[in-house]
């Protein structure tokens, strides 16, 4: 299940050639790609790009259609690899996946993709998750396009650069015969627009020809003495053909401007930014037009020498719009024109920050000192007609500087860290984890990439490392040398049912079975790949038509030889968790200790129950709903359930006792009656403040009366100690002796 369906509107990509199609960025390519006549698709899901796999999936039936065969990869390699069928084949081949961690896992396919070259179209898109908004770390693909010689592209972000691109992409990498990355930011998948169709295409050339006719092309294989060839080939037939392509097809854009002697250099991606950043400067209005000439490069690698030199040719000075280190651009550009000895001035992380995300305001200040420095005329203040200026007339700027562009005073901001949604099965781990290490104390613990590495944020504070997707294992086997040095503790790796299936069971269960590791491996099993969007992986126990699911990791993990394996059906129950960790951490055993921690996901249940009951009540029928509280007299105000749970749904209220200052606990609208904090209250022996309460929609005619008397009852008995207490403040001298009153 993942988090968004699209099968609705997967049905736009059915449209007739010419209609105009409106809708989000990765639906745009989705159609783009059947347009283009691709034959096949495959990838990983990832952020920004988890949708694009999601209207894929949702899609299957129109793919099935149109011919074209689609399939999630267990991993960023496997789909990589699948480029292979195009390296004989004239048939083009697309994979999608998140950079730059799903780049670097494919890299070693890549790296011989690239090398051999392709003869069908091979088109990679990619995430480009840089910035702000990302979740990693901050790397761009620039660099590995250009360590393996694959063209990348950076189109504008709007539908119909996208949607060419998609083409350009697939037509540029079978003219040169070398596959091409096709970047996303993050602003680009998911923005909105329209662009006007083409027909979709069958593949020109399918699967099953390639099946039957089968082609080997010996110069294409990365042996030697092939192999050396391949960088020669690259650099003396593969790059010119590129730079022609690129050309005559016009891929990069030339936007005119009155301030000829001035220009602006910047990739597609970063357009828009751009352009609004010289529309607040006064310098380019809402339609687009610029009074600085603009060089889009929609195409970042290679550089076009002689459109760069027409560009520049006869400026004073041109500025260059790069996010991000290494500068690789501008250190391409000063090449260029240095050797061809055009003295223009070139700027650009002089006046722009070094790195980090380059927003408007970024852009604007950093293009503001640009243009104070070759045009001040911009900022002249507007002068009466008839009246002297006035010396102080031009506005006061601050010096543009690096420093200066990159600062922000995030003091202003309250810190919002990331953590895990209210009712995660994963929360109560981490509570049971850390309720053992009070009495085993603090131990080693390797984090992996998924919803379980919030686990490092307060309150648990759980976790040193984390490696790469699946690597947790990995990353705790030097710590294996503990037994051998006599340490009296075990290290603790963590990991997802996501990762386990991308990377972590040969790669991590099975080289610590080899090694006969003595650490601890805890395996979030939620049911999904969440924290990419909630698809189904193997170990899924949901029905799909499509694929194979309901392939437990308790076999797997026996099956490269773990003998040690507890399974924990239901991680809410704090004790049981315990139980078995405590177990784990100092058991006689020695060897791999696998513990497989199960409860699904409660976002992608919420996404399953929340309609259902909603029908469920509107058609009148009997809905049950559980919510969970803290008695506020009960509660000593102690706190110790939010430290131990750290669920969102905890707050602070007042108690409304006088004898009672600190505020206690109390649970919000947010709880999803998952349980954990009263478990965990009970698990560490705390106040017995939590209750739970049953809310009963479309009651039947028992119930409802059983509720009308309980009701009448409560009433009664409120109503008597009311007269009660009103009798007590109106005759005082009743009051017992030695009572205050």
């Amino acid at each position: 299940m993942a988090e968004r369906s699209f099968a609705r509107e997967v049905e736009q990509l059915r449209v007739p050639a010419g209609t105009t199609f409106r809708g989000e960025g990765i639906l745009a390519v989705t159609k783009a790609l059947l347009e283009a006549g691709v034959g096949y698709v495959t990838g990983y899901q990832g952020s920004p790009i988890s949708h694009l796999m999601d209207v894929l999936s949702d899609a299957q039936p129109l793919l099935e259609e149109t011919g074209v065969y689609f399939e999630p990869a267990a991993s960023e390699a496997g789909a990589a690899a699948a480029l292979s069928a195009s390296v004989h084949y004239p048939v083009r081949g697309a994979v999608t996946w998140k950079s730059t961690v799903g780049t670097n896992v494919a890299s070693d396919a890549l790296a011989n993709l690239a090398s051999g070259g392709v003869t069908g179209g091979a088109l990679v898109i990619v995430g480009e998750d840089y910035g702000e908004g990302s979740s990693i770390m901050q790397e761009r693909t620039h660099g590995f396009a250009m360590k393996s010689q694959m063209w990348l592209l950076d189109p504008r972000p709007n539908l119909p650069c996208i949607v060419k691109a998609v083409h350009d992409g697939f037509e540029l990498s079978e003219a040169s015969n070398t596959p091409v990355f096709l970047q996303l930011r993050i602003r680009s998948c998911h923005l909105h627009g329209s662009f006007v169709t083409a027909e979709n295409r069958r593949p020109r050339y399918s699967l099953k020809e390639a099946l039957e006719h089968p082609r080997r092309d010996l110069d294409r294989i990365v042996l030697p003495p092939a192999s050396f060839l391949h960088e020669r080939e690259k650099v003396q037939r593969r790059w010119p053909a590129a730079i022609g392509f690129i050309q005559e097809r016009g891929l990069n854009e030339f936007f005119d401007g009155d301030l000829g002697h001035l220009g602006v250099i910047v990739p597609g991606g970063l357009y828009n930014n751009t352009l609004r950043a010289l529309q607040r400067l006064g310098l380019a209005d809402l339609w687009g037009n610029s009074r600085v000439p603009l060089y889009v490069l929609n195409v970042v690698y290679p550089l076009v020498d002689e459109e760069v030199l027409r560009f520049c040719r006869g400026k004073r000075a041109v500025c260059l719009v790069e996010e991000g280190q290494p500068d690789y651009l501008e250190q391409n550009l000063n090449t260029i024109l240095r050797r061809n000895e055009v003295q223009v001035a070139l700027h650009g992380k002089d006046l722009l920050p070094l790195s980090g995300d380059y927003t408007v305001a970024v852009v604007e200040q950093g293009l503001r000192g640009f243009l104070e420095r070759h045009h001040p005329a911009a900022f002249a203040a507007e002068v009466p007609l008839g009246l002297p200026r006035r010396a102080n007339g031009a506005a006061e700027l601050a010096p543009a500087s690096a420093a200066a562009a990159g600062a922000a005073d995030w003091s202003l901001l309250p810190q919002r860290p990331p953590g895990l949604c209210v009712g995660c099965p994963e929360r109560p781990i981490f509570s049971s984890f850390k309720l053992v290490e009070r009495e085993l104390g603090e131990h080693h613990v390797s984090a992996d990439i998924g919803c379980h590495l919030f686990s490092i944020m307060p309150p648990f504070s759980i976790g040193a490392t984390t490696m790469g997707y699946g690597l947790g294992a990995s990353s705790a086997s030097a710590f294996n040398a503990g037994k051998l040095l006599g340490a009296g503790k075990r290290a603790v790796a963590f990991m997802g049912d996501g990762g386990f299936w991308h990377n972590g069971l040969a790669s991590g269960i099975g080289n610590a079975v080899f090694n006969r590791h003595d650490n601890v491996f805890v395996i979030v099993d939620n049911n999904y790949s969440a924290a990419t969007g909630g698809q189904d992986i193997p170990s899924s126990r949901a029905d799909n038509p499509h694929r194979s699911t309901m392939h437990a990791i308790e076999q797997a993990v026996r099956g490269v030889g773990v003998t040690w394996v507890r399974t924990v059906e239901r991680t809410y129950d704090v004790a049981r968790m315990r139980e078995v960790l405590h177990e784990a951490l100092s058991t006689d055993y020695a060897g791999p200790k696998v513990i497989i921690a199960q409860s699904e996901c409660m976002l992608n249940r919420q996404r399953r129950e929340r309609p259902r009951k909603a029908a469920a009540i509107r058609e009148g029928r009997r809905e049950l709903r559980e919510r969970f509280g803290v008695d506020a007299a009960v509660c000593s105000g102690d706190h110790a359930c939010m430290r131990v749970s750290g669920c969102p749904s905890l707050t602070l209220a007042p108690s409304g006792d006088a004898l009672k200052p600190d505020p206690v606990a109390r649970v919000d609208e947010q709880c999803v009656a998952c349980g954990h904090c009263g478990e965990a209250a009970d698990a560490a022996v705390l106040c017995p403040s939590f209750y739970k309460a049953h809310k009963v929609h479309n009651p039947g005619a028992w119930e409802a009366a059983w509720q009308r008397a309980q009701a009448a009852a409560i009433g009664w008995l409120q109503r008597r100690a009311r007269a009660r207490r009103s009798r007590l403040a109106l005759y005082p001298a009743t009051l017992p002796s030695g009572v205050a009153r």
